[in-house]
């Protein structure tokens, strides 16, 4: 599988599975730059030396992340230490920004459905989810509320449920099927040697002596 495809581009589909496989990925990446968080912060005493390993599984296709650093209410003087701590986790925000986005359009190409349905199965819910707190507390907001819930359950089910269009569309070829081929082009057996059509008898003669020879060019 090229890999660099699969991660970074926005062209093709994937199924469930690489779509499962992406967000597996993007969690173990987390954790570990999460421990190099910990090792950064150790020269300003902020946090322990025992280092720990935390494995998150987020369905919020690493919005959440990003705005929790960008966001104004993060707004603080910071040591220079600090400073490191938060380039370092506003990179690795936007990495796993780009390959969630990257593997979740391939996806909504695998259910025939267009990039731009990314904004409201995530962009519009993850947005509101984290800034709740400064959403009206009014009865008129709760059917938007219960719409917008609805909308993130709709594209969970679409990219993470839901099989994709069987064959071709017209965003590329059904990846099942394509696994298919090559799984069945590494099952078959390599052609083995015909002995009948490589070798002949040859009657007697005076010269050369009879018997069997290779045929020529075999």
């Amino acid at each position: 599988m090229d890999w660099t495809w699969y991660l970074f581009r926005f062209d093709g589909r994937i199924n469930r599975a690489l779509l499962w496989q992406a967000l597996l990925i993007i969690a173990l990446l987390a954790a570990l730059l999460g421990i190099v968080d910990q090792a950064i912060s150790i020269p300003d005493g902020t946090k322990s030396v025992a280092f720990k390993f935390k494995v998150d599984f987020d369905f919020d296709f690493g919005l959440d992340g990003l705005l929790g650093i960008i966001g104004p209410r993060s707004h603080r003087p910071l040591s220079s230490t600090e400073r490191v701590s938060l380039i370092l986790r506003i990179l690795g925000a936007l990495l796993f920004l780009w390959i969630s986005l990257a593997t979740a359009i391939k996806r909504l190409h695998d259910r025939d459905r267009r990039g731009w349905w990314i904004i409201p199965f995530a962009f519009i819910p993850n947005l509101l989810f984290h800034f709740s707190d400064l959403l009206p507390d009014a009865g008129w907001f709760v059917p938007f509320d219960w719409a917008i819930h609805a909308l993130w359950l709709w594209g969970l089910v679409e990219m993470f449920i839901v099989p994709g269009t069987s064959g071709d569309n017209r965003f590329g070829p059904d990846p099942l099927a394509q696994d298919d081929d090559e799984s069945l082009a590494a099952a078959s057996p390599a052609k083995g040697w015909d002995q009948q059509s490589e070798i002949e008898i040859v009657p007697p003669s005076a010269s050369p002596p009879g018997g069997m020879h290779v045929k020529r060019g075999a």
